[in-house]
């Protein structure tokens, strides 16, 4: 059953997002900047975690997960360092993620060849 909870909710993320690209004029950057910032002030309202606990991955996975990501590790350092928690709580939280997305990045970078359009 988990899976398929995952299944919905990212899947209604990524339809949202799709929605946004075909029926306004914003970029896809600023659409994902607007998830982000959407996971931020959700994760800090408190509004977000009861889904990621919910629907599991398909609530931490796409964008609006890694900025709640960002504030519950902002949080859970805040308690335990004070104020210092402000700057390394989301780099601590979101360190797994943004290491696996630069590694890709630079496989992706080595392995394939740019070409012109």
């Amino acid at each position: 059953m988990i899976f398929l909870k995952a299944f919905f909710v990212g899947g209604l993320i990524c339809v949202v997002g799709q929605l946004l690209i075909d029926y306004t004029k914003l970029t896809p950057a600023r659409i994902l900047v607007m998830f982000v910032v959407l996971g931020v002030i959700l994760g800090g309202l408190g509004i977000y975690q009861p889904l990621v606990d919910w629907a599991g991955a398909g609530a931490t996975v796409p964008l609006v997960g890694f900025g709640n990501a960002l504030v519950q590790g902002t949080k859970d350092i805040l308690r335990e360092k004070g104020a210092l928690g402000i700057i390394t709580g989301p780099l601590t939280s979101a360190a797994a993620g943004i290491t696996v997305a630069m590694i890709s990045g630079l496989i992706t970078a080595f392995v394939t060849k740019p070409r012109s359009k």
